[in-house]
């Protein structure tokens, strides 16, 4: 049963949360602050985190940029907050998606079930291995190397790189990508393609200021094609 690690120091909105999503079948660890939280993402490894961004000890931005740099996990961010800078911030550090208070209890059950779905990974017997421009991705193994030295990519970028090397030459709106990548019924907005992209450039370009595989389309997307140098 698939585990979500749920961040939430305000106790009514907690049980109701767990209550909810231990009916949809999860597993449910509860956390009441940051550090907690962090110390049981670490050591449980769950499927997936519901963070909230106020949060005592160590804020959910903290933890959000630090569980990032340790691990791919899809995080669901939530925030009190009407700034839409913090939600900017989130997405910034990594979360895979914010929902502000008060929110529906049911929007957000969909966003998880949104969430895991795409991040299902189960094995696959559909490798498939992909030369571009001295790109490679191998699909079975989501393994990328470029001039023989292997890449770190986390999954999103993994999905997003490959969607544009599949469809090498076409510029793809932002819209498509995220319905490609992200999934059709994923509720966020544009900014996370242009996030994603920005971290993608910084891993595979020599020069992201300069990108030779990652063309800007103004005014639609993204396309992947070799500039000229």
């Amino acid at each position: 049963m698939p585990t979500i690690l749920l961040v939430e120091d305000d106790p009514t909105l907690s049980e109701a949360l767990r209550y909810n999503l231990e009916r949809e079948g999860y597993v449910v660890l509860p956390a009441v602050d940051g550090v907690t939280g962090l110390e049981i993402a670490r050591r449980e490894q769950p499927d997936m985190v519901i963070l909230d961004i106020m949060l005592p000890r160590l804020d959910g931005l903290s933890v959000c940029r630090i569980l990032r740099k340790e691990s791919d996990v899809p995080i669901i961010m939530l925030t009190a907050r009407q700034d839409e800078v913090d939600r900017i911030a989130g997405l910034e550090l990594g979360a895979d998606d914010y929902v502000g208070k008060p929110f529906s209890l049911g929007e957000l059950l969909a966003r998880v079930r949104a969430i895991m779905r795409r991040t299902d990974r189960s094995p696959t017997n559909n490798r498939e291995v992909l030369d571009a421009g001295g790109l490679k991705i191998d699909t079975g193994s989501r393994r990328v190397w470029r001039g023989g030295g292997e890449l770190s990519l986390s999954q999103k970028e993994f999905d997003l790189l490959t969607c544009l090397v599949r469809n090498r030459g076409m510029a793809l709106s932002r819209d498509v990508l995220l319905e490609r990548v992200w999934g059709y019924d994923f509720l966020g907005d544009s900014r996370t393609v242009d996030v994603h992209i920005r971290w993608l450039r910084e891993k595979v370009e020599t020069d992201p200021g300069k990108p030779l595989y990652i063309q800007t389309v103004r005014g639609v997307g993204y396309r992947f094609d070799l500039a000229q140098p």
